[in-house]
């Protein structure tokens, strides 16, 4: 699979904002916004991470346009990925690849990823990447409104 990991354009929040709303794909992120209808909080998001120099934001395309995103920031001193995959495309290898990519681009390291407890693909993605589950914490999941587990993951080489 080519995958090509660029910057995200303008023009593509449309189609991020239309994902994110996807009742499926909240259920496996948890970690969402409250209202994922909300276009004013999306918006503010995305102005607020495409303008902090210290994420990482890529656009994830496979060669016939944008099937994702992918990033890396710090939270608590420490970096994250994160990565969000069109629902429509789920069990296609995109997120595996464009991980792939992604490790070569933001060297850091160690690196962490939190992953909810049902979200049996995204753990298995990290896992083929190399990632170590380290454990795991209960936390308040707005996307879902109650407490969700998530599981922690580290990728330290």
């Amino acid at each position: 699979m080519t995958i090509v990991l660029r910057e995200l354009e303008d023009g593509e929040l449309d189609l991020l904002f239309e994902w994110e709303q996807d009742r499926a794909a909240v259920e496996m992120a948890a970690f969402t916004r409250a209202d994922p209808s909300d276009r004013g909080a999306f918006d503010a998001h995305y102005e607020r991470i495409r303008n902090d120099p210290s994420v990482v934001l890529r656009a994830i395309d496979n060669g016939n346009g944008l099937v994702g995103t992918i990033g890396s920031f710090t939270m608590d001193g420490e970096r994250e990925v994160t990565y969000w995959i069109d629902p429509g495309r789920w069990g296609q290898g995109i997120a595996s690849a464009a991980l792939s990519a992604f490790l070569k681009l933001d060297p850091t390291r160690p690196l962490l990823a939190r992953v909810a407890v049902h979200n049996l693909g995204s753990a298995t993605v990290l896992l083929r990447a190399g990632f170590l589950e380290i454990g795991s914490e209960t936390s308040y999941a707005d996307g879902l409104g109650r407490d969700v587990v998530e599981h922690i993951y580290r990728l330290s080489r």
